[in-house]
């Protein structure tokens, strides 16, 4: 049953593409002015193809900064800082085939995705406070490198920004991508870098992190990860297997957690290479 089905039927369903989100403060209420639609109902996928095809096939908005624009009106992007970095950073660099500005997650190759640009929106905007210049940042399952790219410009080269994958080739085309972009300087500074390891295992040689985004969805918080956090350090990832939250991790200064469900997604699994290129 597709999220429309659900809102019909008063019944919440789960089944969401690959890296999107149905936030739950969402589910509260609808707004009572009648346009834009309910945030519920803009999550719903019929709905949300629709609605994203008579806004993205008009040229004039097949831009990224439009693209910005387009998650500010409807609430994804909240700050200026945010804002920011996503009009800097082009997506369509980062998207080797697809609609790059479409609010859709999309093929890279080797069974993974980017995601939705909405959900690299809130997963910035949740971290963006440890992510200031000079703060260390861990991407994990970096993929096309679009959001370890955004991280590196907000740390800037006086931080640093690390993406890890496992397979090889996804690493190899992330820095391609990077070396199109405006982080360019910074990779070649050594500020922003990307490594083949296996993400559950984290990245010891620039740990601790003031910031660790998960891009797959683990059945439980790897250890090394909370190991791998500062305190004071925040953490988004998304947890389970079918049913899946994005949760936010915070490091208190003490070394306890304090851990909330932000949205509930739906994320490719975080696994080992060899389940990952085997496929579904």
């Amino acid at each position: 049953m597709c999220l429309a089905a659900a809102c019909a039927s008063a019944t919440l369903a789960r089944r969401l593409s690959p890296s999107t989100a149905l936030p739950r403060r969402f589910l509260l209420g609808a707004p009572t002015r009648p346009s834009p639609p309910p945030p519920l109902l803009r999550r719903c996928l019929p709905f949300h193809f629709y609605h994203m095809a008579q806004y993205w096939t008009q040229p004039s908005l097949d831009r990224n900064k439009a693209m910005v624009e387009y998650l500010k009106q409807y609430g994804s992007v909240r700050t200026d800082k945010v804002k920011e970095v996503m009009e800097t950073i082009d997506r369509a660099l980062f998207v080797p085939e697809g609609t790059p500005y479409i609010d859709s997650p999309m093929p890279i190759g080797f069974n993974a995705t980017i995601s939705a640009p909405h959900m690299h929106a809130t997963c910035l905007e949740l971290l963006k406070d440890h992510l200031q210049p000079g703060m260390h940042a861990l991407d994990v399952g970096s993929g096309s490198g679009y959001l370890t790219a955004c991280f590196a410009m907000m740390v800037g080269p006086e931080g640093r920004a690390v993406g890890i994958e496992h397979v090889p080739e996804i690493v190899a085309s992330s820095v391609e991508n990077v070396q199109r972009s405006a982080a360019a300087p910074l990779l070649r500074d050594g500020s922003l870098s990307f490594h083949v390891t296996d993400g559950r295992l984290g990245f010891p040689d620039a740990a601790p992190y003031d910031a660790i985004h998960v891009g797959a969805a683990a059945p439980e918080i790897p250890q090394p990860l909370l190991d791998q956090l500062k305190p004071g350090g925040r953490m988004v990832i998304p947890v389970g297997t079918y049913s899946q939250d994005l949760q936010v991790v915070d490091k208190n200064t003490d070394g306890s957690f304090s851990v909330r469900s932000d949205a509930a997604v739906r994320y490719v699994p975080l696994t080992s290479r060899a389940a990952q290129l085997q496929g579904p």
